[in-house]
Protein backbone atom coordinates (compact mmCIF):
# COMPACT_ATOMS: atom_id res chain seq x y z
CA UNK A 1 0.00 0.00 0.00
CA UNK A 2 1.28 3.40 -0.69
CA UNK A 3 1.95 5.78 1.82
CA UNK A 4 -1.11 8.36 2.92
CA UNK A 5 -1.26 10.93 0.90
CA UNK A 6 -0.37 14.67 2.11
CA UNK A 7 -2.30 16.82 4.05
CA UNK A 8 -4.24 19.37 2.07
CA UNK A 9 -4.80 22.77 2.82
CA UNK A 10 -8.35 24.56 2.73
CA UNK A 11 -10.08 26.23 0.19
CA UNK A 12 -10.82 23.40 -2.45
CA UNK A 13 -11.94 24.80 -5.69
CA UNK A 14 -15.36 25.49 -6.27
CA UNK A 15 -16.21 26.14 -2.26
CA UNK A 16 -15.06 22.39 -1.00
CA UNK A 17 -13.33 22.27 2.31
CA UNK A 18 -10.59 20.26 1.30
CA UNK A 19 -8.10 22.47 -0.48
CA UNK A 20 -5.61 21.63 -3.57
CA UNK A 21 -8.20 22.01 -6.64
CA UNK A 22 -11.36 20.11 -7.70
CA UNK A 23 -10.94 16.06 -8.09
CA UNK A 24 -14.77 15.94 -9.31
CA UNK A 25 -16.44 18.59 -11.39
CA UNK A 26 -20.17 18.51 -12.24
CA UNK A 27 -20.89 20.77 -14.71
CA UNK A 28 -24.71 20.83 -15.43
CA UNK A 29 -25.23 17.17 -15.97
CA UNK A 30 -28.78 15.66 -16.54
CA UNK A 31 -29.64 11.80 -16.76
CA UNK A 32 -32.65 10.61 -18.45
CA UNK A 33 -34.09 6.64 -18.65
CA UNK A 34 -36.36 5.72 -21.40
CA UNK A 35 -38.78 3.17 -19.66
CA UNK A 36 -40.19 -0.04 -21.39
CA UNK A 37 -41.70 -0.05 -24.69
CA UNK A 38 -44.43 2.48 -25.82
CA UNK A 39 -47.84 1.39 -26.28
CA UNK A 40 -48.76 2.08 -30.21
CA UNK A 41 -49.25 5.66 -31.23
CA UNK A 42 -48.25 6.51 -27.51
CA UNK A 43 -45.14 8.47 -26.85
CA UNK A 44 -42.67 6.33 -24.98
CA UNK A 45 -42.11 7.29 -20.94
CA UNK A 46 -38.95 9.29 -20.54
CA UNK A 47 -37.84 9.83 -16.20
CA UNK A 48 -35.65 12.73 -15.84
CA UNK A 49 -33.53 11.53 -12.84
CA UNK A 50 -31.23 14.36 -12.92
CA UNK A 51 -31.87 17.65 -14.27
CA UNK A 52 -28.67 19.77 -14.36
CA UNK A 53 -26.68 19.61 -11.33
CA UNK A 54 -23.50 21.33 -10.47
CA UNK A 55 -20.73 20.80 -8.03
CA UNK A 56 -17.23 20.48 -7.54
CA UNK A 57 -15.46 17.79 -4.75
CA UNK A 58 -12.28 19.03 -3.85
CA UNK A 59 -9.23 17.45 -2.68
CA UNK A 60 -9.44 15.74 0.68
CA UNK A 61 -12.69 17.00 1.20
CA UNK A 62 -15.45 15.43 3.00
CA UNK A 63 -19.04 15.85 1.22
CA UNK A 64 -22.29 13.84 2.14
CA UNK A 65 -24.96 14.07 -1.08
CA UNK A 66 -28.58 13.38 1.05
CA UNK A 67 -31.92 13.03 -0.12
CA UNK A 68 -35.18 10.68 0.45
CA UNK A 69 -35.70 7.63 -2.26
CA UNK A 70 -36.10 8.75 -5.85
CA UNK A 71 -34.31 12.21 -5.31
CA UNK A 72 -31.51 10.98 -7.96
CA UNK A 73 -29.09 9.77 -5.51
CA UNK A 74 -28.37 6.77 -6.78
CA UNK A 75 -28.51 8.47 -10.49
CA UNK A 76 -26.05 10.83 -9.68
CA UNK A 77 -23.96 7.23 -7.18
CA UNK A 78 -23.77 5.57 -10.76
CA UNK A 79 -22.06 8.71 -12.98
CA UNK A 80 -19.70 9.99 -10.05
CA UNK A 81 -18.91 6.72 -10.08
CA UNK A 82 -18.09 6.14 -14.06
CA UNK A 83 -20.64 3.10 -14.01
CA UNK A 84 -22.66 5.40 -16.33
CA UNK A 85 -22.47 8.47 -18.27
CA UNK A 86 -24.58 11.53 -18.67
CA UNK A 87 -27.32 12.49 -21.01
CA UNK A 88 -25.98 15.97 -21.02
CA UNK A 89 -23.60 17.95 -19.16
CA UNK A 90 -20.11 16.99 -18.42
CA UNK A 91 -18.10 15.03 -15.17
CA UNK A 92 -14.60 15.37 -14.78
CA UNK A 93 -12.16 13.55 -12.75
CA UNK A 94 -8.93 15.10 -11.70
CA UNK A 95 -9.91 17.10 -14.87
CA UNK A 96 -10.44 14.11 -17.52
CA UNK A 97 -14.27 14.11 -18.80
CA UNK A 98 -15.39 10.89 -18.31
CA UNK A 99 -17.54 11.50 -21.11
CA UNK A 100 -14.48 11.29 -23.82
CA UNK A 101 -13.57 7.97 -22.15
CA UNK A 102 -14.38 4.45 -23.38
CA UNK A 103 -15.15 1.32 -21.58
CA UNK A 104 -11.15 0.44 -20.86
CA UNK A 105 -10.78 3.93 -20.05
CA UNK A 106 -13.28 3.99 -17.86
CA UNK A 107 -12.30 0.85 -15.61
CA UNK A 108 -9.39 1.61 -15.96
CA UNK A 109 -10.30 5.04 -14.38
CA UNK A 110 -12.64 3.40 -11.54
CA UNK A 111 -9.41 1.04 -10.33
CA UNK A 112 -6.98 4.12 -10.00
CA UNK A 113 -8.95 7.22 -9.07
CA UNK A 114 -12.47 5.80 -7.05
CA UNK A 115 -12.96 3.51 -3.52
CA UNK A 116 -16.03 1.87 -3.98
CA UNK A 117 -17.81 0.98 -0.27
CA UNK A 118 -21.55 -0.18 -0.85
CA UNK A 119 -23.87 -0.92 1.88
CA UNK A 120 -24.03 -4.71 0.61
CA UNK A 121 -20.81 -4.99 1.32
CA UNK A 122 -20.51 -6.90 -2.04
CA UNK A 123 -17.65 -9.60 -0.67
CA UNK A 124 -16.77 -12.74 -2.00
CA UNK A 125 -18.41 -15.35 0.05
CA UNK A 126 -15.69 -17.69 -0.10
CA UNK A 127 -12.66 -15.66 -0.23
CA UNK A 128 -10.84 -14.68 2.50
CA UNK A 129 -10.79 -11.47 3.84
CA UNK A 130 -6.99 -10.21 2.73
CA UNK A 131 -7.71 -12.09 -0.70
CA UNK A 132 -11.30 -9.94 -0.84
CA UNK A 133 -9.58 -6.87 -0.31
CA UNK A 134 -6.44 -7.58 -2.61
CA UNK A 135 -8.91 -8.43 -5.43
CA UNK A 136 -8.61 -4.84 -7.04
CA UNK A 137 -4.96 -5.34 -7.54
CA UNK A 138 -5.29 -8.46 -9.69
CA UNK A 139 -6.60 -5.65 -12.09
CA UNK A 140 -3.74 -4.13 -11.73
CA UNK A 141 -1.53 -7.10 -12.64
CA UNK A 142 0.14 -7.04 -8.90
CA UNK A 143 1.81 -10.18 -8.29
CA UNK A 144 0.49 -12.82 -5.26
CA UNK A 145 2.84 -11.83 -3.02
CA UNK A 146 3.03 -8.22 -2.93
CA UNK A 147 -0.69 -7.92 -3.21
CA UNK A 148 -0.95 -10.22 -0.15
CA UNK A 149 1.02 -7.33 1.81
CA UNK A 150 -0.66 -4.16 0.84
CA UNK A 151 -3.98 -5.89 1.83
CA UNK A 152 -2.63 -7.02 4.32
CA UNK A 153 -1.25 -3.68 5.11
CA UNK A 154 -4.79 -1.86 4.43
CA UNK A 155 -6.94 -4.65 6.64
CA UNK A 156 -4.38 -3.20 9.89
CA UNK A 157 -5.63 0.28 9.18
CA UNK A 158 -8.79 -0.10 9.40
CA UNK A 159 -7.90 -2.67 12.73
CA UNK A 160 -8.24 -6.09 11.30
CA UNK A 161 -4.82 -7.53 10.64
CA UNK A 162 -6.02 -10.01 13.02
CA UNK A 163 -8.97 -11.28 10.62
CA UNK A 164 -6.96 -11.72 7.49
CA UNK A 165 -7.68 -15.29 6.90
CA UNK A 166 -11.57 -15.18 8.14
CA UNK A 167 -14.14 -15.41 5.29
CA UNK A 168 -17.55 -12.88 5.21
CA UNK A 169 -19.05 -15.65 6.89
CA UNK A 170 -16.77 -15.59 9.84
CA UNK A 171 -17.13 -11.72 10.50
CA UNK A 172 -19.84 -9.18 11.86
CA UNK A 173 -21.47 -6.82 9.82
CA UNK A 174 -19.31 -4.05 11.22
CA UNK A 175 -15.85 -6.22 10.42
CA UNK A 176 -17.15 -7.04 6.77
CA UNK A 177 -17.91 -3.26 6.11
CA UNK A 178 -14.77 -2.44 7.27
CA UNK A 179 -13.31 -5.01 4.66
CA UNK A 180 -15.00 -3.40 2.06
CA UNK A 181 -13.47 -0.15 3.02
CA UNK A 182 -9.94 -1.74 3.45
CA UNK A 183 -10.49 -2.77 -0.30
CA UNK A 184 -11.29 0.37 -1.94
CA UNK A 185 -8.28 1.60 0.34
CA UNK A 186 -6.08 -0.56 -1.00
CA UNK A 187 -5.57 0.93 -4.38
CA UNK A 188 -4.66 4.20 -3.00
CA UNK A 189 -7.67 6.00 -4.70
CA UNK A 190 -8.03 9.77 -4.63
CA UNK A 191 -11.81 9.75 -4.24
CA UNK A 192 -13.70 7.35 -1.69
CA UNK A 193 -17.19 7.15 -3.07
CA UNK A 194 -19.38 5.37 -0.09
CA UNK A 195 -22.98 4.34 -0.89
CA UNK A 196 -25.17 3.96 2.24
CA UNK A 197 -22.22 2.59 4.51
CA UNK A 198 -24.37 2.09 7.72
CA UNK A 199 -27.68 1.32 5.90
CA UNK A 200 -26.70 -2.46 7.08
CA UNK A 201 -25.50 -1.73 10.29
CA UNK A 202 -26.60 -1.29 13.38
CA UNK A 203 -25.93 1.81 15.43
CA UNK A 204 -22.70 0.91 17.15
CA UNK A 205 -21.46 -0.71 14.26
CA UNK A 206 -22.50 2.16 12.04
CA UNK A 207 -21.18 4.83 14.36
CA UNK A 208 -17.71 3.05 13.63
CA UNK A 209 -17.61 2.40 10.53
CA UNK A 210 -18.34 6.58 9.76
CA UNK A 211 -15.56 7.33 12.36
CA UNK A 212 -13.21 5.05 10.51
CA UNK A 213 -14.12 7.13 7.17
CA UNK A 214 -13.61 10.33 8.85
CA UNK A 215 -10.22 9.64 10.20
CA UNK A 216 -9.03 7.58 6.65
CA UNK A 217 -10.64 10.98 5.26
CA UNK A 218 -8.23 13.26 7.58
CA UNK A 219 -5.25 10.88 7.97
CA UNK A 220 -4.84 10.02 4.14
CA UNK A 221 -6.60 12.90 2.56
CA UNK A 222 -8.65 11.03 0.07
CA UNK A 223 -11.74 12.80 -0.85
CA UNK A 224 -15.31 11.18 0.71
CA UNK A 225 -18.37 11.24 -1.13
CA UNK A 226 -21.12 9.92 1.12
CA UNK A 227 -24.14 8.87 -0.19
CA UNK A 228 -27.11 8.76 1.91
CA UNK A 229 -30.72 9.60 2.84
CA UNK A 230 -29.66 9.33 6.42
CA UNK A 231 -29.96 12.77 8.11
CA UNK A 232 -27.37 11.87 10.95
CA UNK A 233 -24.50 10.17 8.84
CA UNK A 234 -24.89 13.55 6.81
CA UNK A 235 -24.56 15.84 9.42
CA UNK A 236 -21.47 14.34 9.94
CA UNK A 237 -19.44 15.78 7.06
CA UNK A 238 -18.97 19.33 7.19
CA UNK A 239 -20.56 20.03 3.57
CA UNK A 240 -23.56 18.64 2.33
CA UNK A 241 -25.85 18.65 -1.11
CA UNK A 242 -29.17 17.91 -0.26
CA UNK A 243 -31.21 16.28 -3.49
CA UNK A 244 -34.80 16.42 -4.43
CA UNK A 245 -36.88 15.35 -8.01
CA UNK A 246 -32.99 15.45 -9.55
CA UNK A 247 -31.76 18.79 -8.80
CA UNK A 248 -29.81 20.14 -5.72
CA UNK A 249 -32.14 21.80 -3.55
CA UNK A 250 -29.40 23.27 -1.38
CA UNK A 251 -26.10 22.95 0.56
CA UNK A 252 -25.75 23.34 3.85
CA UNK A 253 -22.45 23.29 6.31
CA UNK A 254 -21.36 23.27 9.34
Amino acid sequence: MTEPRAAVADGAAGGGGGGGGAVIEVADVTRSYVLGEARKGEPRQVVHALRGVSFTVGAGEFVAIVGPSGSGKSTLLHLLGALDRPTTGTIRFSGRDVSRLDDAQLAELRNREIGFVFQQFQLLARTSSVANVGLPLVYRGVGPADRRDRARAALEAVGLGHRLDHRPSMLSGGEQQRVAVARALVTDPNVLLADEPTGNLDTVNGAEVMRLLRTLNEERGVALVVITHDLEVAALAPRRIHVRDGLIERETRS
